[in-house]
Parts: C-alpha cells; sequence; structure tokens
C-alpha cells in the first residue's frame, strides 16, 4: 500500500506540476487545433519523460547527461507552473476591467511566458556566477580580544555535479583568497556523486588559504554517495574534517573552538560512527572557550542551544534557490538565511555558493559569507 500511495502522489504531482501550464499555455480559444495538439503532445512527453530522466541522473547509474537535461526540465516546470498560477490574479484583473475573450488568456498567457522566460534566464545567471560576498558582524560572548576581528567565510552548498563547474570552482578559490579570511569553512553539501567523477571540480579547494584553518562537514547530499571517501579526500586537500570532532584555535591568548557534526542523514546511512553527535564533538572542551559549530541543517540549533554553543554556521535552505519554494523549506527549518538568534545561541544559514539540481536560483541569491567575529 505504501508503494501505491507512492505512485498516486507521483502521478498527481505531474498532472498538476504540468497540467497547469499547460492549461494555460496550451488550451486557448481559437487556437489552431494543430497547436493544441503539438502543445498537448510536448507537455505529455516532459511529463512522461521527467521522472524517467530524474532517476536515471540521479538514480544508481548517475548518468550526468540524463540528470542535466532532467534539471532543466524541473526549474523551467517549476517556474511556469507558479506563475501560471499567480497569473490567474491577472486573468481577474482583465475580467474586472472589461477585457473579453480571446484577449483575455492570450494575455494572460504571453504574461506567463514572458515573467518565466527573464526569471530563467536570469536565474541562471545568478546562479553561475561567483558567489558576491555578505559581510556580517557577529559579537561572540566571552571571546577574547586577541581573536577580535577574526574573518571566517562561510561556503556551502557548492552540489558539485553533472555540470562541469570546474572553472567556477577556481574562480570560487579565486574569490576566497582575495577576502584573505583568518579561516574558512564549508558547511556541506560538497558535491552530488562519487569522488572519482566529482574531484576534477573540488580540487581546486585544495589551493583556498586560510592561516588559522579550513573546516568541512558532511552534508545530507553526502550521504547520497560516498561521505567517508569526501571526508578523506577534503583531508587529503589539506582542509580538517570536523567529523563529529572539534578543533582549538589560539591568537595572542584568545581561544575560540570550531566544532563539527554530522548531517543528520548520516545516522540512517549504515556508515559506522556517522551521524550528528554533539557530545563527541565537544568532549574535553573549556566551558569557558567560546564555540563556533558547523551544522548542515539550520533545524540542528535546537541541540546547539541546549549545549551552549555561541555561533551555529549552517546552509542546507539555498535560501529556497527557486522562488516561492521556500514555503516548503520553511516548513522544515526555523530559518531561511542571515543571521538570527535562538536563544543564547546565535545562526547564521548561508544560502550557499552553489545550487542543486536545476541551474537556477530565482529570488534567492547565492552568497559567500564572511563573518567578522567581535568580542563583546
Amino acid at each position: 500500500m505504501r508503494g501505491v500511495r507512492r505512485a498516486a502522489f507521483l502521478v498527481a504531482a505531474l498532472l498538476l506540476l504540468f497540467g497547469e501550464p499547460w492549461s494555460v499555455l496550451v488550451l486557448l480559444p481559437e487556437w489552431p487545433t494543430g497547436v493544441t495538439v503539438a502543445g498537448t503532445v510536448v507537455f505529455a512527453v516532459a511529463a512522461l519523460g521527467f521522472p524517467v530522466l530524474m532517476v536515471l541522473g540521479h538514480g544508481p547509474r548517475q548518468s550526468d547527461a540524463a540528470a542535466r537535461i532532467g534539471d532543466v526540465t524541473l526549474g523551467a516546470v517549476w517556474v511556469l507552473f507558479s506563475w501560471s498560477v499567480l497569473t490567474h490574479l491577472l486573468r481577474v484583473i482583465l475580467l474586472v476591467s472589461g477585457v473579453d475573450d480571446p484577449a483575455r488568456p492570450r494575455i494572460v498567457a504571453a504574461a506567463t511566458v514572458g515573467v518565466a522566460a527573464v526569471l530563467l534566464v536570469s536565474g541562471n545567471r545568478i546562479a553561475m556566477r561567483v558567489p558576491p560576498v555578505k559581510a556580517v558582524d557577529v559579537v561572540i560572548p566571552r571571546l577574547g580580544a586577541g581573536l577580535d576581528g577574526l574573518r571566517v567565510a562561510v561556503v556551502t552548498d557548492t552540489h558539485y555535479g553533472p555540470l562541469d563547474r570546474t572553472r567556477w570552482s577556481e574562480r570560487l578559490v579565486a574569490e576566497l583568497n582575495r577576502l584573505q579570511p583568518d579561516v574558512v569553512c564549508h558547511a556541506g553539501d560538497l558535491a552530488d556523486g562519487p569522488v572519482a567523477k566529482r574531484r576534477k571540480q573540488v580540487d581546486p579547494l585544495g589551493s583556498v588559504e586560510a592561516p588559522l584553518g579550513r573546516f568541512y562537514i558532511t552534508g545530507n547530499h553526502e550521504y547520497f554517495g560516498e561521505a567517508q571517501a569526501w571526508l578523506d579526500h577534503m583531508a587529503g586537500l589539506g582542509w580538517d574534517p570536523l567529523h563529529n570532532r572539534s578543533a582549538l584555535l589560539e591568537r595572542d591568548g584568545a581561544r575560540l573552538l570550531f566544532a563539527g557534526i554530522d548531517d543528520p542523514t548520516g545516522a540512517a546511512s549504515g556508515l559506522p560512527g556517522h551521524g550528528p553527535d554533539l557530545p563527541a564533538a565537544l568532549n574535553g572542551a573549556d566551558p569557558e572557550v567560546p564555540v563556533v559549530l558547523l551544522a548542515h541543517q539550520p533545524k540542528q540549533v535546537t541541540e546547539a542551544r541546549a549545549a551552549g554553543v555561541a555561533l551555529q554556521i549552517s546552509g542546507h535552505t539555498h535560501g529556497g534557490q527557486i522562488w516561492p519554494f521556500h514555503l516548503l523549506v520553511r516548513l522544515d527549518q526555523p530559518t531561511l538565511s542571515g543571521l538570527t538568534r535562538h536563544g543564547e545561541t546565535q545562526l547564521y544559514n548561508s544560502r550557499g555558493a552553489g545550487f542543486w539540481g536545476p541551474p537556477f536560483r530565482v529570488f534567492a541569491p547565492n552568497e559567500i559569507g564572511l563573518l567578522t567575529l567581535r568580542s563583546s
């Protein structure tokens, strides 16, 4: 029965996702029969082929060609669906204004296509650019004067995948080095796929310069592939994997503990020793030393707050990536992006540097976080 319910849900989702824009763009009055038939065939083929492409691309076969087509289809149909729903409001406005058929549905269809085209083109340019820097000052209680002004660059959700972004990776590293941070953190979702397939894109990260530390943790997507292999590979590139462990930073007599925990999906991965273990990460920590915790998902702040963590750095949400998907993300996470306070614990949630799946970002720009830690 569970399989039947899943199949029914998938069919219903596909019918809604593809059927809504089909009804707005194809079912137009006085539209030539041939055009209506052709449009219907295009939507039908897309709806039937989409799940096949996603399984081939993101399933065990890991076909990059299928993934690229499926991901673009997903992004395009999501934007078309969202704006075909919203343009029903335009339909009402036109009706109240006295605009009659067949002009009214044609205006709605043209508006839907026009808005979607602009958003997809601009969204692709944003997704593929080197992220702009988002600078934030964070006051850390009990931070010693010797570490006042510590610059922490935050990169997360690079999602190196079916699109070869080696050149983008090199430019990202150049931008990080231009910032001259003291510490660089990668808060998970490094790559989609095995090390052998994605290392070309990841390896430029070995050139990141940070005199006080380069720290990396796993995200949920590492557990769809080779989490331990990625931890080992990043260690080979000179990064310090905070796999439920911590590293103490000292400068001019001041101390700060950087700790990291696994993504919650690690607990069900079957990998021995994987899954978030904050007590292990903080084992032996001096309670007088403030803690900066890397935890991929913002909702892990509940445990961080209970442990007295000063600052949690997370990613995962992508800021929603393609509007209005952020509404669904907020059902699962306490925040989308930025610096928020949760009791005595502060949470900085990055929108991420890259993207998953569709190469688009709509109203959710990517970013490199540059946190300047200040003593109270």
